[in-house]
């Protein structure tokens, strides 16, 4: 599989689908440990993506990939906005000025991405966050292509294993952020931001093999 320019265009167009689908999904999921927004501002944040997207559509993997971080730094409020904003900036930088990439080489650029949120977060995966995702997803799949599973399969894969992910942080305390306030009382709680990510999996799924 390569990846080019037409593939990121439709995962960030059914990433804005998506979030607006879910936004009161996501927002009651903030409601019981954080600021009851998160929903908002990610169905925001995409749907300013996905506004901009004809004008960018031509342009090259790296050019989308920064527009759409820096779109969601502007647009996208609390934590998640300078997180989601780094993930795409760094992973654009990684692209390169490639017209396409295979999905090992995409999946690298998105791992330069998280390692960037992890350095800006500070945090770990354990600590009830976005990278209790990203991490073991990321990790997963390319070890999946390592042992040579198609890469139509390695998405899906993503995508399955992103939900055992999201399940994953139920039972976790989180250490970062405004759910970590609350202590012991954030376990038994999905985390809104691992859960954004497993959609924007999901949609990549979906944008990349239909």
């Amino acid at each position: 599989m390569k990846i080019q320019s037409k593939h990121i265009i439709d995962w960030l167009a059914f990433s804005a689908e998506i979030f607006a689908e879910q936004q009161d999904f996501l927002t009651n999921l903030d409601r019981d440990i954080g600021d009851a927004d998160h929903g908002l501002n990610m169905n925001r944040g995409f749907s300013a993506v996905n506004g901009k997207l004809p004008e960018i559509e031509r342009q090259n993997i790296s050019t989308i990939l920064k527009n759409t971080g820096m779109i969601l730094l502007s647009s996208v409020g609390g934590a998640s906005g300078p997180l989601y904003g780094t993930l795409f900036i760094r992973a654009s930088s990684a692209a390169g000025v490639k017209s396409e990439l295979t999905l090992g080489e995409f999946l690298s650029c998105l791992q330069e991405g998280i390692n960037g949120v992890i350095s800006r977060g500070k945090a770990e995966q354990g600590d009830k966050t976005l990278c209790d995702v990203w991490v073991p997803v990321l990790n997963a799949a390319m070890n999946n292509l390592q042992l040579g599973m198609s890469s139509e399969d390695v998405l899906i894969a993503m995508e399955k294993d992103a939900v055992q992910a999201v399940n994953n942080t139920i039972n976790m305390q989180a250490k970062k952020g405004r759910a970590s306030y609350l202590g012991p009382r954030s376990i038994g709680h999905q985390d809104p931001g691992a859960t954004s990510s497993w959609l924007i999996i999901k949609a990549m799924q979906k944008g990349f093999v239909g």
